[in-house]
């Protein structure tokens, strides 16, 4: 098992930086490698990503979610192991920091090399400089779930 841990500060509200990551069917216009994300209800997500030339679907099934606090998930199916975890901190009135720690298990010797070669890090960094530059330029979010999920 791997971990990537990763925190990008964005200025926008709080309340505005966790609405919109609670929008996932929106996450292909800042993730890279992920080609579409299907909200099955409000604790499951269907994924189909396109990275390094692999093609990989999955799902996902969100385990703790509390508002402008954090949003834990897990994978249910496919051949993608993961767990993660995305927490918000209010910094001031107009600036949040997101911080993400990702578990996951890399298979295949494309995924084990991204690893070991620090891509997957790189990646996930980037995905956040995106969705820090998404939302920063939108200055709203798209929609909003603000339910709570707790643990089962």
């Amino acid at each position: 098992m791997s971990t990537v841990r990763e925190s990008v500060e964005v200025e926008v509200p709080l309340h505005t930086a966790y609405n919109q990551w609670t929008q996932f069917t929106e996450f292909p216009r800042f993730m890279e490698g992920v080609d579409q994300v299907t909200q099955v209800d409000d604790r499951h997500n269907h994924w189909s990503t396109s990275i390094a030339g692999v093609r990989r679907e999955f799902d996902t099934e969100i385990v703790d979610q509390l508002p402008d606090e954090r949003i834990a998930w897990r994978t249910t199916s496919g051949d993608v192991r993961q767990q993660g975890l995305v927490t918000f901190k209010r910094l001031d009135e107009s600036h949040t920091e997101v911080n993400l720690a990702l578990v996951f298990e890399p298979t295949g010797v494309a995924e084990k090399a991204a690893d070991m070669t620090g891509v997957l890090d790189r990646r996930i960094k980037g995905d956040l400089h995106r969705f820090k530059d998404f939302i920063e330029r939108r200055g709203q979010e798209d929609g909003a779930w603000r339910g709570r999920i707790g643990p089962a």
